[in-house]
């Protein structure tokens, strides 16, 4: 089923932390990124606010939230997402390994949309989660190759999945009208 509140919802979480891993990936980027990193992470705060706004506007629509089973499923994988995150890059800092942070960070978000298909009924949600994952074991490799931060490159990576999904929360919510 699609949700218009969902989409719209999609357009502001997903341009939020696309804002965010634009912000990260600026940590020790190439020198001539940084404007265009700043732009990127311009544009989707912009994004964002736009879809706080039509979140607002459509506040009453139905959601798949709406559901106290999805809510609950929801919040599960939400709250497993925070822990793992925050265990393994707390287990990360300790071991000296730092550098590793951001690659863990955007692997476990990755995962944790593999569960929340089945909360949204959201197909490409495996695709946003393929390339997070992606992403994430990618920027292991890549980054000391092009002498950058592993930040750098997972949130250059990490950005631009959730910008599209951004964007293609919008495109969803027009289509609906």
């Amino acid at each position: 089923m699609e949700y218009i509140r969902d989409y719209c919802m999609y357009a502001a979480i997903f341009g939020f932390f696309s804002f965010v891993w634009f912000g990260w990936a600026q940590e020790k980027p190439r020198p001539g990124w940084r404007v265009y990193l700043g732009i990127a992470s311009g544009i989707s705060f912009l994004v964002c606010l736009f879809g706080v706004y039509l979140s607002v506007k459509n506040w009453n629509a139905p959601s798949a939230l709406s559901d106290a089973d999805s809510y609950r499923q929801y919040l599960i994988f939400f709250y497993l997402e925070i822990i793992l995150a925050a265990a393994g890059a707390f287990v990360l800092m300790r071991k000296k390994r730092g550098q590793f942070v951001a690659p863990w960070v955007a692997f476990i978000v990755g995962v944790h949309f593999i569960g929340l298909k089945t909360v949204f009924e959201d197909f490409s949600l495996y695709l946003l989660a393929a390339l997070l994952i992606g992403v994430s074991v990618i920027a292991i490799f890549v980054s000391p190759k092009l002498k950058v931060a592993y930040s750098a490159i997972t949130g250059i990576g990490s950005g631009t999945a959730l910008f599209a999904f951004a964007i293609l929360g919008l495109v969803r919510y027009w289509l609906q009208q």
